[in-house]
């Protein structure tokens, strides 16, 4: 109920490994408030362009994470009691480290490192003297310590990792498990060790016993988000874009967010650790996708071919609103831009607005290509720090007063005025979720909920935070208040003979 194909188009018509997309460490003090956790002074620990990643706590003061420099990846030590100072504690430089975990009873830490040659094995660092020795001879993806003999550890297998018990004292290994996820964990005051089990469509937090072998379910992760650590041995936490949720495991209450961060540069929240004190948590999120977006508009700016695909993912897709496919796959955008860039002596993109809403942001662009002047907006989607589908709105709609219809529209929603409202719309209006999913059909449906909505929520009121008009399309950034909550949302609104004919709606 809640309320951005370049000028170009004639030429556009026509396992595991270690990705490097850009992210952040993020540190903050914790405190438990009822049982719920209550997070301040945040620090982005990092502060660093590229990969920074896979946070774990080497005591309460200090946090170990892969951080990449110099285009390769070392283990860095953040010490906050010591004027938040940073260290290296590798530098290899035959290869990169990743996944630092301290090792029980040893001044040591124990990395994954991936060798210039494409070797992956588990090693151990000597804290010290920066001097390693190989724990194994598997491949290992992702490790977590049971003691300072046994190890759980995640083992490349063919498409997929299996869950291994290492007792390298023994010098045993056997296979627990198939088909896990990378999250692995101690479960506090308890002696077992939690992982992620991938063998059916829901994805399941289970528990291990090392020594026996014997798994058994715990919960279902929160959607197919698989990280999570432990607060307590009966309290889960995970991320899920820009909010944490907690799980109470003895309750039959689902996943319960505690904490939605506003801030533009946090993304898609992963790699969540807490200290042994409980006092500080760590976890790691992605750059904003704003930052990615204007990376490709600067990289097109410059004619730089490779920086502008690299931008975009290798199954990108790229329409035109709302879903007409031009083409999909990086290749194929290598090649129009590469003809586009021989063909044309000058061109370049302006963003005069841009909309942020989560993953999607939706630029208002002025374009110059030889000259000529154009008007367009892009509708881009981010995931996993590529662009993975880029949709085009062009003002080629028919001259209309979208705007007034519009706020119009706006005023009899404010006012819950339910036949105002409606009269704005055609008869046949149709409503939209994001790509041309249908949601409701002809304005009778639309006075049957929204009459209903709109008796049963005294407190409404949308407010326009942004907005965007191109053509006969209006396109809202909107900020919903309902029943005591808020809501957020994109509404793109178009107009044809003076009522609104069609809305689509991005959450």
């Amino acid at each position: 109920m809640i309320r951005r194909f370049f000028i170009i188009c004639f030429l556009l018509a026509s396992g595991q490994g270690w990705a490097q997309i850009e992210t952040e460490v993020y540190l903050f003090d914790m405190e438990l408030n009822n049982g719920k956790p209550v997070l301040s002074n945040p620090k982005n620990i990092s502060n660093n362009p590229g990969y920074d990643n896979q946070p774990s706590f080497w005591d309460d003061d200090s946090v170990l994470f892969a951080s990449t420099r110099e285009n390769q990846t070392d283990i860095l030590q953040f010490n906050v009691n010591e004027g938040s100072m940073s260290s290296w504690l590798t530098y290899t430089t035959a290869g990169s480290e990743y996944s630092p975990l301290r090792i029980p009873g040893k001044n040591a830490v124990s990395a994954i490192r991936l060798d210039v040659d494409g070797l992956q094995r588990l090693y151990e660092y000597d804290v010290e003297t920066s001097e390693s020795e190989a724990l194994s001879d598997l491949k290992i993806g992702y490790h977590v310590w049971f003691d300072n003999q046994i190890l759980v550890a995640t083992v490349l297998v063919e498409n997929r990792m299996d869950l291994v018990v290492l007792d390298l004292e023994e010098h045993t290994q056997k296979t627990v498990y198939q088909n896990v996820g990378r999250s692995l964990h101690q479960i506090p005051n308890t002696d077992l060790i939690s992982f992620i089990g991938k063998k059916n469509n829901a994805w399941e937090v289970l528990s291990l016993n090392p020594i026996t072998g014997e798994s058994k379910k715990i919960t279902h992760t929160y959607g197919k988000e698989e990280d999570i650590c432990w607060l307590d041995e009966n309290t889960i936490i995970t991320g899920a874009g820009k909010k944490l949720l907690t799980k109470d495991i003895g309750s039959e209450n689902g996943w319960e967010p505690f904490i939605e961060f506003d801030q533009e540069e946090i993304n898609n929240i992963s790699r969540i650790a807490i200290s042994p004190n409980h006092k500080r948590l760590a976890f790691v999120a992605e750059e904003s996708p704003a930052k990615i977006i204007q990376k490709q508009v600067k990289a097109f700016n410059q004619r730089d071919l490779e920086a502008f695909v690299s931008c975009f993912a290798e199954d990108v897709l790229v329409r035109r609103f709302p879903n007409e496919k031009m083409y999909q796959g990086n290749g194929t955008m290598r090649k129009n831009y590469e003809r586009f860039f021989e063909n044309v002596e000058s061109s370049s993109v302006e963003v005069v607005n841009r909309i942020i809403l989560g993953n999607t942001v939706i630029d208002e662009e002025v374009t110059q290509v030889d000259g000529r002047e154009g008007h367009q907006v892009a509708i881009y989607q981010v995931q996993n720090g590529q662009i993975t589908s880029m949709t085009f709105i062009f003002p080629d709609g028919p001259l209309t007063d979208a705007e007034s219809i519009v706020e119009e529209q706006l005023d009899a929603y404010n006012n819950r005025d339910i036949e105002g409202f409606a009269d704005t719309y055609a008869d046949s209006i149709e409503i939209f979720e994001y790509q041309n999913t249908p949601s409701v059909k002809g304005k009778s449906m639309v006075k049957q909920q929204y009459g209903s909505f709109f008796e049963n929520t005294p407190d409404l009121h949308a407010k326009i935070k942004n907005r965007i008009v191109i053509g006969n399309k209006v396109i809202d950034q909107e900020q919903v208040v309902a029943n005591g909550m808020e809501f957020k949302a994109i509404a793109i609104y178009e107009v044809e003979n003076g009522t609104i004919t069609k809305v689509t709606f991005i959450k």
